[in-house]
């Protein structure tokens, strides 16, 4: 298993076939993609998981962590999301944050990551804001 940086267009394909296989291929392309950072995991030259980072200030948000189905429960997810928290450490950011799927909420504890209790919709999906200081 190898990460490492990727273009924005890297993430898309497994954005919308995880995450939004039934919305428009133009629905996980975001309009900050350019201005992030990007992180793939490769297994035998194969991306087989991504995550996108967006830092403002002290703090990053991380977006659309995702890992292609037959690649799942490797603890592929556990190991990116490891590496951009040790990332952020090492840009000197204070807090990381995301909008985590509801459903997905447990995995995200694991990290230290607290939810805030606000929990949002979009697109018949619930998800809520959940954050960790470093």
């Amino acid at each position: 298993m190898e990460i490492k940086a990727i273009n924005s267009s890297e993430t898309w394909q497994i954005r919308h076939e995880v995450m939004w296989p039934d919305m428009p291929f133009e629905f996980v392309q975001l309009e900050e993609d350019q201005s992030g950072f990007h992180f793939g995991v490769f297994i035998e030259q194969k991306l087989v998981s991504i995550v996108s980072c967006f830092i403002s200030g002290e703090e990053m948000q991380f977006r659309k962590l995702a890992t292609l189905e037959s690649f799942q429960g490797r603890g592929i997810a556990t190991s990116l999301l490891q590496f951009i928290l040790n990332f952020a450490k090492d840009k000197g950011i204070k807090k990381v944050w995301c909008n985590a799927r509801k459903s997905k909420s447990e995995f995200y504890k694991k990290f230290g990551m607290v939810p805030n209790n606000e929990v949002f919709t979009k697109e018949g999906v619930e998800f809520i804001i959940m954050s960790v200081w470093l």
